[in-house]
């Protein structure tokens, strides 16, 4: 395995063309990241010229996939290596000018799949913004000192409390719909009416005004939480990110761990990592996932578990899956199916889920536990057909079980003594899906007391007679059978439309309530990836190509 490295985003040491998800913020070109405990600032300055591509210039911190691809890693690290952090500034370095959104000339020269993807990972990145508002005790600010458009406002949208400078220029607007013939991308029209409870008429008007809302009108509406007069900038925002921070009671001299740099090879027909294999077969369209259990028992207590830091086999594994998923996802669209496996010892998988859940109360345990769960969401809103194979051991135990409920369909080899399966407390709620459910729950949807009684398997080795009763699998082959049923599965998957599997998956992955993860996941797949496709935003005369030339797009006005 190669040694650790300084990653870029967007600059691979391995594949020319595809984008990196590492980095760190010594490489940040787009952000700095500053703390004064209790709180830290994360400071928009985007590099015009540090695009992605060169066929674009990132003006008025306008933003592309590697400007979010650092957002994400510093709020990771706020999360890990910051724990006495407990209020976050979101603020903009330029003059004037918050955040213009998405880059346009971006979005315009970028083939449909990379709108989607870029798409949805600002989805994600926002809504671990939430989540570590919600549950990590790390409350997130934004300070509005200029234009907040589009996708900067939505940037916003996700923080606790916005903060807008009273100046009779500072505004914030949905433009995309005027402007562009698009919908806002990062879940702007959901969080509108669904998290700030904007009046269905005032969401209307404002999502049609090109210009946006300022001052009072958009306290008024519940656009914004805070007015503060330009000279008294600097002292609101510490003075509310300080009362932000009350919300945590915690201390404030804990000590974090350090997130290295992965150490991981890549090349065309694989990736690996420490505790994760993958290999790509290009010519079936499959990436073969093998995912490696501990060898060792979990640390006897929360101090041995911090010494051991990014080390500690849960946190390492979560890691490389996280980049895993991201690399596959954003470079490899020509990879449709996904074969997960797994090898390792499931007592002892499930020793550490018992460990992370008897020490809840650390911080370093409920944040692996955290991250587990937004990689497992992460892993449901992709658009590749997911397939667990459970075909010898006992490796797909408590949370590693769960990656294979995470997947369309589950086969278990029916051979006595070869494979079995257990569950544990990780899969009754621990690692909730969107909908707000477990994936038990979401999977007997209408049988909720199945999932309740399963309860009393807990630890148990199920075999696979015993998996088919419990309707924990999808098919349980014989060992004669087994390879030719495992082939045909996925030659047959394989020779679907693309389209329509990614429409079939993302309608039946989300049985249950909808919350307003759901919405904005739901509509991203549904109404923009369609509406990308369409002449009126792509179209040689559409927006998305005309925009900044001076000439108007021509729409077909006809309604579908």
């Amino acid at each position: 395995m190669s040694e650790a490295a300084t990653f870029v985003p967007g600059v691979t040491p391995h594949t020319e063309g595809q984008v990196e998800f590492q980095t760190s913020p010594e490489a940040y070109r787009h952000w700095r990241l500053s703390i004064d405990v209790p709180v830290a600032t994360l400071s928009m300055d985007v590099d015009e010229n540090g695009g992605l591509k060169a066929d674009y210039s990132l003006k008025l911190n306008s933003y592309d996939l590697g400007v979010d691809i650092e957002l994400y890693d510093a709020v990771q690290r706020l999360r890990f290596e910051h724990p006495e952090v407990h209020a976050v500034i979101i603020k903009s370095e330029k003059e004037r000018v918050f955040c213009a959104g998405a880059n346009i000339g971006m979005l315009g020269a970028a083939d449909h799949a990379a709108k989607v993807n870029f798409c949805k990972f600002t989805n994600e990145t926002r809504c671990a913004i939430e989540q570590a508002s919600n549950d990590s005790g790390q409350h997130y600010l934004a300070v509005i000192n200029g234009p907040a458009s589009g996708g900067g406002y939505e940037l916003a949208l996700a923080c606790e409390h916005i903060m807008l400078i009273d100046d009779g220029t500072s505004a914030v607007a949905l433009p995309e719909v005027p402007l562009l013939g698009v919908l806002p991308g990062t879940g702007g029209l959901t969080r509108l009416v669904d998290k700030r409870k904007v009046r269905r008429d005032h969401a209307d008007l404002f999502c049609t005004m090109m210009e946006g809302v300022r001052g009072k009108r958009a306290l008024e509406w519940s656009l914004v939480d805070e007015l503060v007069p330009a000279s008294e900038l600097a002292e609101k925002a510490r003075a509310r990110a300080l009362s932000l921070s009350e919300k945590t009671r915690g201390p404030s001299d804990i000590k974090g761990v350090s997130l290295a740099p992965l150490l991981r090879e890549v090349s065309e027909t694989g990736l690996e990592y420490r505790f994760l294999e993958i290999g790509i077969d290009s010519a079936t369209s499959v990436a073969n996932f093998i995912l490696h259990g501990p060898s060792d028992a979990p640390p006897s207590d929360p101090e041995k578990l911090h010494e051991l830091g990014a080390d500690f086999w849960p946190l390492a594994l979560v890691r490389a899956l996280d980049d895993a998923i991201l690399h596959l996802r954003t470079n490899r669209s020509d990879i449709g199916n996904w074969v997960i496996r797994v090898t390792g010892n499931g007592s002892l998988i499930r020793e550490y889920d018992e460990f992370l859940l008897l020490h809840s109360r650390d911080w370093l345990s409920r944040e692996i536990r955290l991250y587990w769960l937004r990689v497992l969401k992460r892993l449901d809103v992709t658009s590749r057909s997911l397939m667990a194979l459970i075909e010898g051991g006992d490796g797909f135990s408590g949370t590693l079980f769960e990656l294979a409920l995470a997947c369309d369909r589950i086969y278990m080899l029916d051979d006595t003594g070869s494979s079995s399966l257990s569950l544990s407390e990780m899969n009754f709620g621990q690692l909730p899906m969107a909908n707000g459910l477990s994936r038990l729950q979401t999977r007997f949807l209408g049988e909720p007391s199945h999932a309740s009684a399963l309860r009393k398997t807990l630890g148990r080795s199920l075999s696979a007679q015993d998996a088919d009763k419990f309707g924990l699998v999808t098919g349980i082959p014989d060992k004669i059978d087994w390879d030719d049923e495992v082939r045909l599965a996925i030659e047959e998957r394989s020779s679907f439309s693309g389209d329509a599997l990614t429409g079939l998956e993302a309608n039946l992955r989300f049985a249950g309530p909808e919350t307003m993860e759901t919405k904005i996941f739901g509509r991203l797949s549904a109404w923009q990836n369609w509406i990308f496709q369409r002449p009126n935003a792509v179209g040689p005369e559409g927006t998305l190509q005309l925009y900044g030339t001076g000439q108007r797009a021509r729409f077909d006005k006809k309604r579908v």
